[in-house]
């Protein structure tokens, strides 16, 4: 049997910059295959090239060596496939909740009355029933956090980029929306990368843990998390497969680079 291509592979992939007249390498010679349906977590040293990555990978930048292959095709243009989820959520503030979930929709020009209907349902499994007129202002960080994932999700991407999406949020807050978030993927499975600094962040919630160098980011390791599912990011914490995890991925950060 043939086997199913990659939703995302990397293939010795480099990026660099110029910064007076001085060539900085963010990433060199990254290859990995991501799966259909697999959550995986990049987790590395600041500067490491994560979001240089994540911007080959949507297509926003072109890797100087090496290409990146979506669905069996090279990104060489902004991928319309993926949905992009930063730690700053981007609302437009004059825009109520339902507004903004619907602008990707508008975008891709689907007709008012669908994209209402659409922006409607994803709201609702959100958690954010009741407040689709409520303004970013009128909102909780978290609401505003839900809001910025409605959005993401409303045109039904394929592939979920998010670059520490839960990244300036308090601890309760950051477990609750991780809740979300994999209650989430487990009924709809779709790729998801995700970027964070978190150790225990990725633990819970990934299938792999893709640990960075520091800059030039280069793979250092490829750590498979292997614990069950369906998963509680909370609970799972406390079982002693995911502290040996912890304390692997531990060694590998070089928390000195941080």
């Amino acid at each position: 049997m043939a086997q199913t291509a990659p939703a995302i592979r990397l293939n010795r992939v480099s990026k660099w910059f110029f910064k007076d007249g001085n060539r900085i390498a963010a990433v060199e010679d990254i290859s990995a295959d991501i799966p259909e349906g697999a959550f995986i977590a990049l987790v590395g040293p600041s500067g490491c090239g994560k979001s240089t990555l994540f911007n080959c990978i949507a297509g926003f930048e072109q890797p100087e060596r090496g290409e990146v292959i979506y669905r069996g095709s090279p990104v060489t243009k902004p991928n319309i496939g993926i949905g992009y989820m930063t730690q700053k959520d981007s609302l437009l503030p004059w825009r109520s909740v339902l507004a903004n979930v619907m602008l990707p929709l508008y975008l891709q020009k689907v007709p008012p009355p669908e994209a209402r209907e659409r922006a409607m349902k994803v709201i609702a499994r959100v958690g954010l029933a009741g407040f689709a007129e409520h303004l970013p202002a009128e909102l909780s960080g978290g609401m505003q956090k839900r809001t910025a994932l409605a959005r993401m999700l409303a045109y039904n991407p394929a592939t979920l980029l998010m670059d520490e999406p839960f990244g300036n949020v308090d601890v309760q807050l950051k477990l609750q929306l991780q809740r979300e978030l994999m209650s989430l993927w487990e009924s709809e499975r779709k790729t998801v990368v995700f970027v964070t600094h978190d150790l225990e962040e990725a633990i819970a919630l990934s299938d792999r843990v893709i640990v960075l160098s520091r800059r030039p980011g280069r793979i250092k390791a490829d750590i498979e998390i292997g614990l069950k599912r369906p998963r509680d990011p909370v609970q799972i914490r406390f079982e002693p497969a995911f502290q040996e995890i912890h304390k692997r991925l531990w060694s590998l950060t070089d928390t000195a680079e941080e």
